[in-house]
């Protein structure tokens, strides 16, 4: 489903992730929770396979979020079938989704700017995979699993 997302964060990304669902909301997507749910402390690897969890199952698209985007999106790379990115801006965000048909999207609310991080997002989900010459690429991206 084109308009249904998954969506975590540990609680250096809570607040983000509370305004990117609201964002999503009010744009007619169907937003699945996965936590957290305060700005209590958690581990972020816990949260990265809870998305790639429901990635997996639901062939749909994720957003992850902690303190600089980095650690989630590491640990959400270590899971089966994910292909996260780590986007700073929105070249990188429509690159990720053109070159590397990335499945999840990493964030980091410590060093982007609101309105910054939104727009990453929307370019991020409008974008999509090119195919040709990167389709055997990321064919060799997702070997390395095996």
């Amino acid at each position: 489903m084109k308009n249904k997302l998954v969506i975590g964060s540990d609680h250096g990304g809570f607040e983000y992730k509370e305004m990117i669902k609201e964002h999503l909301g009010q744009h007619g997507y169907e937003v699945v929770d996965v936590g957290c749910y305060d700005k209590s402390s958690v581990d972020y690897p816990d949260i990265a396979k809870k998305v790639a969890d429901v990635v997996n199952n639901e062939k749909i698209d994720g957003i992850v979020i902690c303190g600089t985007g980095i650690g989630i999106s590491v640990a959400a790379n270590k899971c089966h079938g994910i292909r996260a990115t780590l986007c700073t801006n929105e070249y990188m965000a429509k690159m990720a989704r053109h070159h590397n048909d990335s499945n999840v999207l990493a964030l980091g609310q410590r060093v982007l700017g609101s309105d910054l991080a939104l727009s990453i997002v929307d370019t991020w989900l409008v974008e999509k995979f090119e195919g040709g010459r990167h389709e055997n690429r990321v064919n060799k991206i997702m070997k390395l699993e095996e």
